[in-house]
């Protein structure tokens, strides 16, 4: 049988359990920010969260529930959206890096590290909102005595 027009990879299972292993794999690199799969999952997970996390970065009602339904739970789904995809503003693509790991002992199958490009622990917002305090000035508050 011919390859031509064939995309993806069938991981050897039928098409609801890849879609569950799609989703599955996803919502954990966005609860962890890292996870640690074959080559072959991680270089198919990338595409796929990468969709997800264009989609989070709009943001509307629209998009929030495409990447609901794109991800295993819902609260992941809101992690992505709220806290993950604002501070990924600055960047139009390239928000993933595979690192390959080498062999896993017991069949040999190629291993690697799924993880986001941008440190997402620092918050671009919140070191703005930390210099903002410094610089401002408090006003003068009343005393009991003054009128």
């Amino acid at each position: 049988m011919h390859r031509h027009g064939y995309k993806g990879r069938k991981f050897g299972r039928e098409r609801d359990q890849r879609r569950a292993l799609m989703k599955g794999l996803a919502d954990s690199l966005v609860k962890y920010e890292a996870i640690t799969t074959t080559l072959p999952k991680a270089k198919e997970i990338v595409p796929y969260t990468e969709k997800l996390i264009t989609k989070a970065k709009k943001g509307d009602l629209h998009n929030r529930r495409q990447v609901i339904s794109g991800l295993q739970t819902l609260a992941s789904a809101h992690k992505l959206v709220d806290e993950l995809a604002p501070k990924m503003k600055g960047r139009n693509s390239g928000h993933l890096r595979i690192e390959k790991l080498g062999t896993r002992r017991g069949d040999r199958a190629e291993m690697a590290k799924v993880s986001f490009v941008d440190d997402l622990k620092e918050a671009p917002v919140a070191k703005a909102a930390a210099a903002k305090p410094a610089s401002t000035k408090k006003a003068p508050t009343k005393k009991e005595g003054d009128k």
